[in-house]
Parts: structure tokens; sequence; C-alpha cells
């Protein structure tokens, strides 16, 4: 049933908002450049890999004198920062979520090299599907400590049900218009994980 319903869902929006994604698309060239799309391996389920899409909202041609990538403070444009806030920047996402990669809710799939970084208890977010978005993105998404996120992801593995799904994508409907939380206190987006501390 979640299958049916991510796939129903993601093709509605898809087709409704293709003007959106087309509009899009031509500002990233124009502002940022190419290409228009951020591409990155994220783990899934099970830890398998996949390749996920975004709008890109960071300058890629902004480097230092060794030419390693700027910090994202200064990176990040105005425009990518609406992007950002604006949450358009995950739209290509739903192409993942046709694939089956990605469900519309569930623990947000982050970076490969934490792997190794997780507690047993917190690699327990990979035995669902990740998602858009998700319990802890609508519990504080990123204005908390990595600790609280992977606790409430947690969370949803445990009492994951197609109700509560339907509450989390209300919730990030109304986080989206109020643009809460789209980054860490006294951080462009979010700090890295290191590990928690045993």
């Amino acid at each position: 049933m979640k299958r049916l319903f991510d796939i129903l869902i993601s093709l509605i929006v898809l087709i409704l908002l293709s003007p959106l994604l087309l509009l899009v698309a031509v500002l990233v060239r124009i502002k940022l450049g190419s290409p228009v799309l951020f591409k990155q391996e994220r783990p899934g389920l099970n830890c398998q890999i996949f390749t996920m899409y975004k709008f890109r909202t960071m300058l890629s041609t902004t480097r230092d004198a060794q030419g390693n990538p700027l910090p994202d403070d200064r990176r990040l444009t105005p425009f990518g920062l609406w992007l950002r806030a604006t949450s358009l920047d995950e739209l290509p996402e739903l192409f993942n979520v046709l694939k089956g990669e990605l469900s519309l809710v569930g623990p947000r799939p982050l970076m490969v090299k934490y792997l190794d970084r997780y507690t047993p208890q917190q690699n327990r977010r990979h035995e669902v599907k990740p998602g858009i978005t998700g319990w802890a993105q609508v519990n504080g998404r990123n204005n908390m400590t990595w600790e609280e996120k992977f606790d409430y992801d947690v969370w949803y593995v445990d009492h994951q049900s197609f109700w509560l799904d339907m509450k989390i994508l209300w919730l990030t409907a109304w986080h989206v218009i109020a643009r809460k939380d789209i980054a860490k206190e006294g951080h462009a987006t979010v700090d890295e994980f290191f590990g928690t501390k045993q």
C-alpha cells in the first residue's frame, strides 16, 4: 500500500508541478550554472547505495587557491538559500521515489561516509526505505543534535504506519510554508556527524 501511494502521489505532483520544475531548472542554470542537478550517492534500505537527485543550490566554481570547495556559507547564494528554504531543491527526489529508492516518508538518507560512524541502534534507521521527509524533519529538521535526529528516525522505524505517514506529510507541508528549522543554528546548512561518543 505504501509503495502504491508513493508512486501515485509522486506522479501527480510531478505532473502538476512540471512547469515549476522546468522554471527552477532554468533558474538554476542561469544563476548557478551547470550541472542543474546535484547527484550524490546515499545509503538506502539495508544500506544499499543509490544516487539521489536534487536541484543544485551551491556554486561549484567557488574554490580556494588549492582548488578545494569553499565552506557552504561561502558557496551558498541568496537564490540557493531560497531554494532550500522553500524545499524546491528536493523536488527531483520524486524521481528517486518512482524508481523505488526513496519513499515519501522515512528517515532522510545521509552521507555514505557516515555508515561506519553509527552505533548499532542508530544504524537501525536503514531498516526501512529512506524518505524525502520524516519524523525527525517535522520535529526539528536540522535544528537538533544528531543523536536526537537518530532517536526520531529509530522511533519511526518502530512505529511506522499509514496514518503516521499522513501526519508527517501534513506537518511537512506546514513546516515548508513556515520555513522552520532549515539549518542548524550557527551553520549555513548542518554540521557534519563524526559519531556518537560511547
